[in-house]
């Protein structure tokens, strides 16, 4: 799909518009049909709409208005006949001026009016009367578009990360290179046309390619779409063509983000105030501000100041100020390249840009759009654009990391060497797309900049450590029994020191944090926080932190007892019940019939009770209906094998595994599968057919994916041996593969 088709097509409408017109015998004056929107820009896809307006100058009588229906009746049914999608309106000339005036949508739309049929002497008058009433009423107008312009962002996500993306409203889609236009003929601001346009067009072919694959009207790209679509844009795999498309999303978010700081800027100054020469003021070395853009003073020599790019980076973003891509070009193509190993001021400027905060995501685009990260960061291209295999994130790999230093940047006083975090959190996902373990891959990509970037050796160690092991924390709470010895003992010999576990903590706060809501909830925050703590004790005196007292449990006199506490996520259920092997597996299922989801869960013994305290994702939970659904299944009244057998097939299928390596006291049953109700309760009315006890469980869901860890003893107590751990595993895999 090319322009040359759009144009066929825009031509054939005409065509079709001006014989039903030619047929309807409309007088030649006072009358006109006018294409707008993307029909005005003589931009149809495959199967848009036709938006039309029939406009009039007519004066408004009786006679008038009998007129202007007789034409519109006879005008639409031969359109409707012909099979075209018909948007379309009657109005007058001043009913135009009112609804521009009263919808920004609209005021937008009339700015590709375009003439069809019938009088265009009235076009022409409507036209100018619309640019004309645009650029009069832009400096009220663009406050109030620039915020429904920031709504549908919220709403429709970003282009360049959403899994489904959507190529007219997300950010960076058709919808933002319009208004891009729109902003261009208040003739307030001005844009890189051949950039906006180039990324335009090609995202109007990729939306063509979408129409004749899906045989509709739609502006979303299926996942199922990605590899129809690849050859179709002349690149070889589904990968590409998601990398093709999001580059054209980046690359227009980029241009509608700066325009609309310069929108700002030029809002903030008097409206009588003309064409001024931008005053320079000098912020740092070869580096000056001017209209709160960082741009180059005349004193700058490129050629010979190697830290230039960098420091004129770090100024913009910690002052979050535009980095005018003209300058970041140029310093990409003059700045003498940094030597190996870097200078200490490069190294720091470095560091000050990504501890800048907020101002760092802008800056990096500026970087990143123009060719110049390629000069501090080769590596970056290695990630760039990289989708996430797990749909907890909510960005791809190189935003995330971005998103990552912002977090960490606000958490730096809690840590003894910010700039070990910070480029910790620049490189901790760099080993994303290889085919190994990504931190594992990551670890000697991440020593060898951290070498080229001139910190000394034990820096560089500490680095490679918190890359290699930055999911560490956040794994071993979600799974692992923080009462047990093992853990703690495991943690601390990974890490070493306290400084490294600190550094690891604020880490997998800032990882979480920028991953999505869900990844940091006061659930998994408090696991986190809680084993670091422990560990944090370990590693300080020598010896394992003994685990937190439960000697206060008040146990209700009737038993069951099910309290209910809201959260700020959700609800915290807490069960006590008189222990017993397969007590676990009727309150797990006890939230399944009752279809709450179950974020994740942590179960223990404490003396002759059994006490467990689920996160779910309902506010608003009934322990009353909670406690009659436990008691009727603890009864027999309802069995609830029938109701929650695994599907005949499933997406992902089960695995379960020993982990003898993680408990001496217990065997350690690690379990993962599709997320949905039923997984908890299956596991353990498998074990407790076995007589086997669940000393403690530790449930979690990470995006479609459950993973419960399950700490099991025989029920005189002890850990299992080797062939009573295969029997309950192989059982356990028997019930949720059905």
């Amino acid at each position: 799909m090319t322009s040359e088709e759009r144009s066929r097509r825009t031509a054939d409408a005409d065509a079709l518009c001006a014989k039903a017109w030619a047929d309807v015998g409309a007088p030649d004056t006072g009358l006109a049909l006018v294409a707008v929107g993307g029909y005005g820009r003589g931009e149809l896809a495959p199967h848009s709409d036709l938006d039309l307006v029939l406009v009039s100058d007519r004066d408004g009588t009786g006679a008038d208005e009998q007129l202007l229906g007789q034409v519109a009746g006879q005008l639409w049914y031969p359109l409707w006949d012909s099979g075209a999608n018909v948007d379309h309106s009657v109005r007058t000339l001043p009913e135009m001026l009112a609804a521009a005036d009263g919808d920004l949508r609209v005021a937008t739309g009339l700015l590709d009016v375009r003439h069809v049929a019938g009088d265009p002497n009235l076009t022409l008058r409507l036209r100018t009367t619309m640019l004309a009433h645009w650029r009069r009423t832009a400096r009220e107008r663009l406050p109030d578009l620039h915020r429904l312009v920031r709504q549908r962002h919220d709403l429709m996500g970003e282009l360049a990360h959403e899994s489904v993306p959507d190529l007219k409203e997300a950010e960076g889609g058709v919808r933002d290179a319009t208004v891009l236009k729109a902003l261009v003929a208040t003739w307030l601001v001005d844009v890189p046309h051949v950039e906006l346009e180039r990324s335009r067009l090609a995202l109007l072919d990729v939306r063509d390619h979408v129409h004749d694959l899906a045989g509709r009207a739609t502006d979303r790209i299926a996942p199922e779409l990605w590899g129809e679509l690849a050859p179709r844009l002349g690149v070889p795999d589904a990968r590409a063509a998601q990398v093709h498309v999001r580059e054209l999303g980046r690359r227009i978010t980029h241009l509608s983000r700066l325009t609309w700081r310069r929108v700002d800027d030029v809002l903030k100054r008097p409206a009588h105030v003309g064409v001024r020469r931008p005053a320079l003021t000098p912020v740092a070395e070869g580096v000056s501000l001017a209209d709160d853009e960082i741009v180059l003073d005349r004193r700058a020599r490129p050629a010979a100041d190697p830290a230039l790019l960098l420091r004129a980076a770090a100024e913009a973003a910690e002052r979050d100020v535009v980095l005018a891509p003209p300058t970041a070009a140029r310093l990409a193509r003059e700045c003498a390249p940094l030597p190996d190993p870097w200078p200490a001021e490069a190294r720091q400027l470095l560091v000050r840009l990504l501890a800048s905060g907020r101002g760092l995501l802008a800056t990096w685009e500026t970087l990143e759009e123009t060719g110049a990260l390629g000069g501090v960061l080769p590596e970056w291209e290695r990630i760039r654009l990289l989708p996430h295999a797990s749909a907890i994130h909510r960005f791809t790999v190189d935003r995330h990391v971005v998103e990552t230093c912002i977090e960490a940047s606000a958490l730096i006083r809690n840590v003894g060497r910010p700039d070990v975090l910070m480029v910790a959190a620049l490189l901790h996902d760099i080993g994303k797309g290889s085919l190994t373990e990504h931190s594992v891959a990551g670890e000697p990509l991440a020593r060898a900049i951290a070498t080229r970037m001139g910190f000394e050796p034990s820096s560089v160690d500490l680095i490679a450590l918190l890359v290699r092991w930055h999911l560490l924390l956040a794994e071993t709470a979600t799974t692992r029994d923080p009462d047990d010895p093992a853990t703690v003992a495991a943690l601390a010999s990974r890490l070493g020191s306290v400084e490294a576990l600190d550094l690891l903590t604020v880490l997998t706060e800032a990882d979480a944090r920028a991953a999505s809501p869900k990844a940091w909830s006061s659930w998994r925050s408090g696991l986190i926080l809680d084993l670091a703590r422990r560990t944090r004790a370990a590693l300080a005196s020598g010896a394992g932190l003994p685990p937190v007292a439960n000697d206060d449990l008040a146990v209700p006199a009737d038993l069951p007892a099910i309290t209910v506490e809201p959260v700020p996520d959700g609800s915290r259920v807490t069960v006590i019940a008189v222990d017993r092997v397969g007590l676990l597996a009727d309150f797990a299922a006890m939230f399944a019939l009752q279809r709450i989801s179950v974020r994740a869960a942590r179960v223990w013994s404490q003396d002759q009770y059994g006490v467990s305290v689920w996160e779910v994702a309902e506010e608003h939970v009934d322990a009353g209906v909670l406690r009659a659904r436990l008691e009727a299944i603890q009864d027999g009244r309802i069995d609830p094998a029938p109701r929650l057998a695994p599907p005949a097939t499933q997406a992902l299928e089960p695995t379960v595994a020993v982990r003898p390596e993680a408990s001496a006291q217990a065997t350690v049953l690690e379990v993962r599968a599709a997320d949905r109700p039923g997984v908890v309760y299956l596991v353990c009315a498998a074990l407790a057919r076995l007589d086997v006890a669940v000393r403690s469980a530790h449930v979690d869901t990470l995006g479609p994916q459950a993973v419960d860890v399950f700490y099991l003893q025989e029920a005189a107590a002890g850990a299992l041996g080797d062939q009573r751990a295969a029997e309950a595993a192989h059982a356990v895999r028997a019930a949720l593969a059905g």
